[in-house]
């Protein structure tokens, strides 16, 4: 069916101007409401006003304007069905055989910052989904018509067609309106729901893909990155590629896990990541003191790696980092010399990080199983010293504490089960991903580049017997961390008074399992 008439109402005019003229050079009436109407005017097309259609002008400041059945008849309107016919000319109902429709932006809004409950409520939109909605559901007949991104090819078929759109492509355009509609309620959904403890009966999620990647973990595996509809930030958000190829899949893990442990420190600090473990964590005076000592925790691991600063790259940082292979660089800024040494190396992922809102505390963490997701609060509690325990007769020297608690910190991002090294601020040895706690402690020794000797230990999760902190203190370690909660606490707690090792208890793990 040819389309005649055109109901156009959007808030975002992006692209709007060059899809309006199209329209009117093929011969079509543009119907259209307030702020588009006055748009289409101003660029010098005809325009008819919704309200002249309707008979009945718009009330409520605007919230009641297309809820009418000649607008919503005109759009669900069968040509097909003699009862549909005969009602609309009774009426006086006229066929609307395309709807151009963008949202009111709430999704915008209700990432910005002291926007109230009742600004936030007048940016629901009701008659645009409404309309959206008729119109995908009669796209037997009607195209509709949700994003600047489609007027180019709505445009080009309604040319190449003489004024007509294919079955397929309403098709596929209906398809995106419910997508649409239904992301738009699942935000506003998300948005009411903020702040409960329960966990819904439902969950409501909806992304938008930001980034194709070239694969996904493997090479066989094809691969986008999404982003959370309503989030107050993401992984890439005001993150900008400033040299170096294009971001991938096991890239995207990595950043993720180097960012989360990078959120624990306030000084200048480095952090190193490889295959989703951190293999290198310092904080110092200085970000490239930091870079030098993460580094040399384990410098084949850090080769290849993906490293994250808070503080910017200066020229010096830059050479250094020049000489050496990295696959992701993230900094909050850098010198022009740095980008000069940087940009030497072809491939190297060049990020820089503008982004300076925190992840909302109360998201929740969400993992795919076969069929279904497991939901739950993400592990963003930071413990401080006072509701620590000292459970030996040595308490931790002022030095020891704050190995203790840096170790804590790095612990917690580590894949369990998880051991850290630490001394002067700097990860001295790190085991990860073993399957009994004790070969984490071994690994986490073998790998130190440093005497371990004058160290402290921090594990995820407590001792099951007492071999870990005894094959830890035989290294040297001199001060331990952990949750405590086994049923041989006492035993363990024995064997680092017998060695006359400090022990905290933190009464609470920290397992990523």
């Amino acid at each position: 069916m040819k389309v005649r008439r055109a109901l156009v109402s959007v808030s975002d005019k992006a692209g709007l101007e060059g899809l309006a003229r199209g329209l009117a050079e093929l011969g079509v009436t543009l119907i259209s409401t307030g702020g588009t109407a006055a748009a289409l005017r101003g660029w010098g097309l005809e325009v008819v006003p919704v309200d002249e259609v309707t008979g009945h002008p718009e009330i409520l400041g605007g919230r009641v304007k297309t809820l009418h059945p000649k607008v919503h008849g005109g759009i669900l309107g069968r040509p097909s069905v003699e009862s549909d016919v005969r009602e609309m000319e009774a009426a006086g109902i006229e066929p609307i055989d395309l709807v151009v429709v963008s949202l009111y932006p709430f999704e915008e809004w209700v990432q910005r910052r002291g926007v109230t409950d009742a600004e936030l409520v007048e940016q629901i939109d009701i008659g645009g989904p409404a309309m959206i909605r008729a119109a995908a559901k009669n796209h037997g007949r009607v195209g509709v018509v949700t994003s600047p991104e489609q007027y180019e090819e709505v445009l080009g078929e309604l040319r190449a067609g003489d004024g007509e759109l294919s079955a397929a492509l309403r098709r596929r355009l209906a398809a995106a309106a419910f997508q649409r509609t239904a992301r738009y309620d699942a935000t506003i959904a998300a948005w009411l729901g903020e702040g409960e403890d329960e966990f819904p009966a439902q969950i409501l999620l909806g992304f938008d893909r930001r980034l194709e990647l070239s694969y996904g973990e493997n090479p066989h595996q094809r691969a986008a990155y999404y982003a959370e509809r309503g989030a107050r930030t993401h992984l890439l958000a005001r993150v900008e590629k400033l040299h170096g190829k294009d971001l991938s899949f096991n890239n995207l893990l990595d950043l993720e896990a180097a960012r989360a442990q990078l959120a624990e420190f306030q000084l200048p600090a480095c952090v190193i990541v490889k295959h989703n473990n951190p293999c290198g964590v310092a904080v110092a005076g200085d970000v490239r003191t930091a870079y030098e000592r993460a580094r040399d925790c384990d410098p084949v691991s850090a080769y290849g790696g993906v490293i994250v600063v808070n503080r910017p790259v200066d020229a010096a940082l830059g050479e250094l980092l020049a000489g050496t292979f990295v696959e992701v660089l993230l900094a909050p800024g850098y010198d022009d010399e740095a980008l000069a040494a940087l940009t030497r190396k072809p491939n190297t992922r060049i990020m820089l990080n503008r982004e300076r809102r925190r992840a909302n505390p109360g998201e929740r963490d969400l993992r795919r199983v076969t069929g279904g997701m497991l939901v739950q609060d993400r592990d963003a509690e930071s413990e401080d010293r006072e509701t620590m325990r000292v459970v030996t007769k040595r308490a931790p020297t002022e030095a020891e504490w704050g190995d203790l608690l840096f170790a804590w910190r790095v612990c917690k991002h580590v894949k369990s089960n998880a051991i850290v090294l630490a001394r002067d601020l700097v990860t001295v040895g790190i085991g990860a991903g073993q399957m009994s706690r004790v070969d984490s402690v071994r690994l986490a020794v073998e790998k130190a580049q440093t005497p371990v000797a004058g160290s402290v230990l921090a594990s995820d999760a407590f001792f099951p017997f007492a071999d870990g902190p005894e094959l830890a203190v035989k290294a040297g370690v001199t001060a331990i961390i952990q949750p405590g909660g086994s049923i041989r606490d006492e035993e363990v707690f024995a064997a680092a008074d017998a060695a006359d090792v400090a022990m905290v208890v933190t009464g609470r793990r920290h397992f990523r399992h």
